[in-house]
């Protein structure tokens, strides 16, 4: 895992360009802490910080291919989970390799099959090749969208980065922001390509960016396919469990220490039961790590969202699993830190206003990289295998918008509730989620002969796996990635994604349950107290000192009169929501204060340009 970035300029000379290609390198140190590299010549210059994972001495980069009319120089982050097969079949078609690395693996299959690599690998990356004999650069991005890969198209070529911030750290690159990239700082919806900085676009997840002298092409090479199943339950619940063993054995190669995310639901307490069963087969234990709250356990409150509390039920499966368990345990005041959360923003490039979510991650994968540095996550199971709420909620089904929508606002508040009225009414967030809904829900195909109920669940499954999980690997990549850890998440790998996708919904769901074939491939390492578990999602802080200190971060902001801030927050509504009594403040007003202070936070930082036109 690392962190990549580049510059193309067919009208200069970067070998002049030195520190800017050194500056846009450097932005991404946390990415890559163990070793830095740039490649300059000509008009392609290429940065790298590295994480090593996989042949620590022999994976630096930029690494270079030479051929009879030129060199080939790649960038690379992220793990080929395949790439021991593809170095055999490398191999026998004359390859010769130099390290034990993925990434030469990559780069041979480059030189052997050109941008078709990408059919070929099984994995989570971002990747760019100059190839100096055709006087291109192709930059290609893992079919999930797990690697973050970002670009901004110059007069003459082309900037990118893993992250904005090393784009942003060219001159050529302007940090302005207009409407279309404020609305999606609003919603949780992921719009394909879109980067929220002006002139700025992702690479799309399953798609290859080529930039050459006559301009920039894209082509996708997988989305989401539509197909029969034909397979019976029984015959679903083995081939889901034959791929989830084949995941975990791929995903747990590395060189340096490697861990689970264990929450006691059923997704991580899954993957924890299967991994410790595969390195228990070598001798070996697996470590385990949990967040929790101070006090939350013994003052749990349930609630709609929350019934139970994490750390007893991730306690049985650490037993039975035999694992090396550690819970991290958090308090309201280091969670609520200013200087935390704006470690949180950096990581981000963008305000997120997901307060102690965000905020206990980081923590949580600071306290994790102590110990480990990769570890493997149950990020995604829910969009897979229909594990949220909504897939259930007849409302959700029927209603014309993303089904995550329907009662988002109930249950996690409303990030535009300090905001200017004038800046609401141009945000018009309404059209604009009910037209990116139109827009998602007509590019789901229909299966011959499917069903209204069945094809309409289809819609929604498809919704989640493309404009939902986006969100929440891109969360997870910058949270993770900001410490140093490297985060797997073995149930983001396309062969169980497309299967599980095409059975319907009445087989993943066949016990009236949510889950239902994860929960039936994976019983026999499930303690009985998680495999009856109801869903519970990340937790959140209840304890009413942390919007204590919200408030009083809230009035230092008021303290500021002339902050720019106040051009989107609405001065007089911010003054009334830290003057309320903290215990009755309310999941809606808590989410703007958090919203605020984070947009204070960002334009300190970035100084964007926000226009409302």
């Amino acid at each position: 895992m690392c962190g990549i970035t580049g510059w193309l300029s067919f009208d200069r000379d970067l070998r002049a360009e030195q520190d800017t290609v050194d500056a846009m390198t450097e932005t991404m140190d946390c990415r890559g802490p163990d070793d830095r590299g740039t490649w300059i010549s000509g008009p392609a210059a290429l940065g790298h910080r590295r994480l090593a994972i996989i042949d620590l001495p022999g994976g630096r980069q930029p690494m270079t291919a030479r051929t009879e009319k030129g060199s080939v120089v790649l960038v690379y982050s992220g793990e080929t989970y395949n790439f021991t097969d593809l170095r055999h079949e490398l191999a026998a078609r004359g390859h010769r390799f130099t390290t034990q690395s993925d990434t030469e693996v990559v780069l041979r299959g480059y030189l052997e099959w050109g941008e078709a690599v990408a059919d070929r690998l099984n994995g989570m990356y971002a990747f760019a090749v100059w190839d100096e004999p055709r006087q291109r650069l192709v930059m290609i991005r893992d079919r999930m969208g797990i690697k973050p890969f970002y670009y901004y198209e110059t007069p003459d070529g082309v900037l990118f980065g893993s992250e904005p911030k090393a784009i942003l750290a060219n001159p050529l690159a302007r940090r302005t922001v207009s409407l279309d990239g404020l609305r999606e700082l609003f919603v949780m919806v992921k719009t394909p390509g879109q980067a929220v900085w002006d002139g700025m676009k992702e690479v799309e997840p399953g798609t290859v960016v080529t930039v050459d002298r006559d301009g920039l092409r894209r082509h996708v090479y997988w989305s989401l396919p539509t197909r029969p199943h034909d397979d019976g339950r029984d015959a679903t619940v083995t081939h889901v469990r034959d791929l989830l063993d084949d995941i975990v054995r791929r995903q747990l190669v590395a060189d340096v220490p490697r861990c689970v995310l264990l929450s006691g639901g059923l997704d991580s307490s899954a993957l924890t039961g299967l991994a410790a069963r595969r390195l228990a087969a070598k001798g070996e234990r697996v470590r385990s790590f949990a967040v929790d709250f101070a006090g939350r356990t013994e003052n749990f409150v349930a609630d709609e969202l929350r019934p139970t509390p994490d750390s007893p039920y991730a306690h049985d499966v650490a037993r039975g699993a035999r694992t090396r368990h550690q819970d991290i345990v958090l308090d309201s005041h280091a969670l609520a830190d200013q200087e935390l959360r704006a470690r949180v923003i950096r990581a981000r490039d963008l305000p997120t206003g997901l307060g102690d979510l965000d905020t206990s991650l980081h923590l949580l994968f600071q306290a994790v990289r102590e110990h480990s540095t990769v570890a493997l996550s149950g990020e995604s199971a829910d969009e897979v295998f229909g594990g949220y709420r909504q897939f259930f909620d007849p409302e959700a089904r029927t209603a014309r918008t993303f089904p995550w929508l329907v009662r988002h606002k109930d249950h996690f508040g409303d990030g535009t509730s300090l905001l200017r009225p004038e800046v609401n009414a141009a945000l018009d967030l309404t059209s604009f989620v009910r037209d990116s809904y139109d827009t998602a829900a007509a590019g789901v195909q229909r299966l011959d002969g499917e069903s209204d109920f069945e094809y309409r669940m289809r819609v929604m499954s498809h919704l989640h796996l493309t404009r939902f999980v986006r969100v929440l690997l891109d969360r997870k990549d910058r949270a993770s990635m900001a410490v140093g850890l490297e985060v797997r998440v073995p149930f983001c790998d396309h062969r169980l994604v497309e299967y599980v996708y095409n059975a319907p919904w009445s087989l993943k769901s066949f016990d009236g349950r949510e889950k239902s074939l994860l929960r039936e491939a994976a019983a026999d390492v499930l303690p009985r107290s998680v495999y009856d578990r109801v869903k519970s999602p990340y937790p959140s802080t209840q304890d009413p000192k942390y919007a204590v200190a919200l408030q009083e971060h809230g009035k230092d902001l008021l303290s500021r009169s002339g902050h720019p801030v106040f051009e989107l927050v609405d001065r007089e509504l911010l003054s009334a929501a830290v003057r309320v009594e903290a215990p009755q403040t309310t999941q809606a007003a808590r989410t703007g204060l958090e919203h605020a202070l984070d947009l204070a936070l960002w334009i300190d930082m970035y100084a964007p340009g926000i226009t409302l036109a």
